[in-house]
């Protein structure tokens, strides 16, 4: 949720304004007016509820924003970058870097949004009686939002993800059990049973002619989404745990002897062999020509690039051998064929490589591994085929399928600890 238009920076975090705020904007508006008149009656004039209405509706939302900088402020203590706070049709919500890496961390800043609510509901409970002295519509709104808080309080305690009450209940698991995992399985199913509840009491509610019932099955309806959401998260992070680097790897590579003329690398690179592999990369719509790799009789010698075909005349390249012009292997970034592939996520992020060299356990090459390429492991793991298209548009960009931000869950699961252990040696 962090689309929409940037309003202003507290204490560095940018305050967005999702376009969906604006329709709930109107209808708290109307919601407050009815609900004023009902209570003030004509004693009232209509110009000054609808003004404060409308001022109920804003200090709602600031409110919902004190909640979440709740959660922001005490996330940017324990070291976790904020990247933005979203109001939006269904309150407002949070983005951050990455999860805390305690679960001590992660319940204090799970409690600390609800915090801030109960604290002001009960402030504004104790002013209520004072507000009423001054002007019964003013008593009448500070009663309203001070009812508001309290049940955005306790409503966000409820122990099912994604509320704060199911990241309170998942860092508890955490801490017992010592799986985030865990933790997040046991609150996402609590949080899935309440989403199930709200959606078949709202709908009960509405057959019977409550209209608020609309939101509770929409809450419901996002409750389940949500729940959904992390379940595929669990997924993509067991299958960046269960996969080796080899299980996806492809051989990106050709391999020239020592003594083969600058004139054949060159006729590699213009297209001219016509291999089963360069036919496949090409066929696959690989953005990155193919690595050139060297041997002498057998043991590998080194990798060579274009620079010798770009500083030589034409004329010499009969005359040279590619092994005249090597760089060692270990130029290139590498990586374990064992390892997780929750490390080369790490590592493509780290080094901002565009293909990894596959290192057999004897440390010799054995493959190549690109960003797309687990991509579409992790996606096969979620039951979801990528159409040949979608996987060549991301190897021209070289970039995950779809979007991917395997990145950050890589990060998440490290920090974390819940990542099997790296392979050694394996980067470079």
């Amino acid at each position: 949720m962090g689309d929409g238009w940037q309003l202003l920076r507290i204490r560095g975090i940018p305050l967005r304004i999702h376009p969906s705020w604006f329709v709930i904007l109107v209808v708290a508006t109307l919601v407050f007016q009815q609900e004023y008149r009902i209570t003030l009656g004509a004693e009232v004039p209509e110009v000054p509820v609808w003004g404060v209405a409308f001022v109920t509706a804003l200090l709602l939302f600031v409110s919902v924003l004190l909640h979440e900088l709740g959660h922001s402020m005490v996330a940017i203590a324990h070291g976790v970058r904020v990247r933005s706070i979203t109001l939006f049709l269904l309150g407002g919500v949070a983005t951050v870097e990455k999860e805390c890496p305690t679960p001590l961390g992660a319940l204090l800043v799970a409690a600390a949004g609800p915090a801030v609510s109960l604290a002001l509901g009960f402030s504004l409970l104790a002013a209520m009686h004072g507000a009423s002295h001054l002007s019964p519509l003013f008593g009448a709104m500070v009663a309203e939002l001070a009812r508001l808080n309290l049940v955005l309080a306790f409503f966000n305690l409820l122990p099912g993800l994604p509320l704060d009450g199911g990241q309170i209940l998942k860092a508890l698991v955490w801490q017992l059990s010592g799986s985030r995992r865990r933790g997040i399985e046991v609150a996402n199913t609590t949080g899935r049973f309440l989403s199930f509840l709200a959606v078949g009491l709202g709908t009960v509610f509405l057959l019977r002619g409550a209209a608020g019932a609309v939101w509770l099955i929409l809450l419901g309806w996002f409750g389940l989404g949500a729940a959904r959401s992390q379940s595929q998260m669990l997924l993509v992070q067991r299958a960046l745990n269960d996969l080796q680097v080899k299980d996806v790897a492809q051989r990106r590579f050709r391999v020239l002897e020592a003594d083969t003329s600058l004139r054949r690398l060159s006729e590699l690179r213009l297209g001219r062999q016509t291999g089963v592999e360069g036919d496949k990369a090409e066929d696959e719509g690989a953005a990155l020509p193919d690595w050139v790799l060297v041997c002498d009789r057998g043991r590998w010698k080194g990798v060579i690039d274009d620079t010798p075909l770009r500083d030589l005349p034409v004329q010499n390249w009969d005359l040279e051998r590619v092994g005249d012009h090597l760089q060692p292997l270990d130029t290139l970034p590498a990586i374990a064929a064992d390892a997780p592939l929750w490390q080369a996520v790490i590592q493509f992020e780290e080094t901002a490589a565009a293909r990894l060299l596959v290192l057999s356990p004897a440390g010799l090459p054995s493959g190549t591994l690109e960003r797309p390429e687990v991509g579409a492991a992790v996606l096969s793991r979620l039951g979801l085929k990528l159409p040949p298209r979608v996987m060549s548009n991301a190897r021209r960009l070289n970039t995950y399928p779809l979007g991917l931000a395997l990145s950050q869950v890589a990060r998440s699961m490290q920090a974390a600890g819940e990542t099997a252990p790296a392979a050694k040696g394996s980067g470079r």
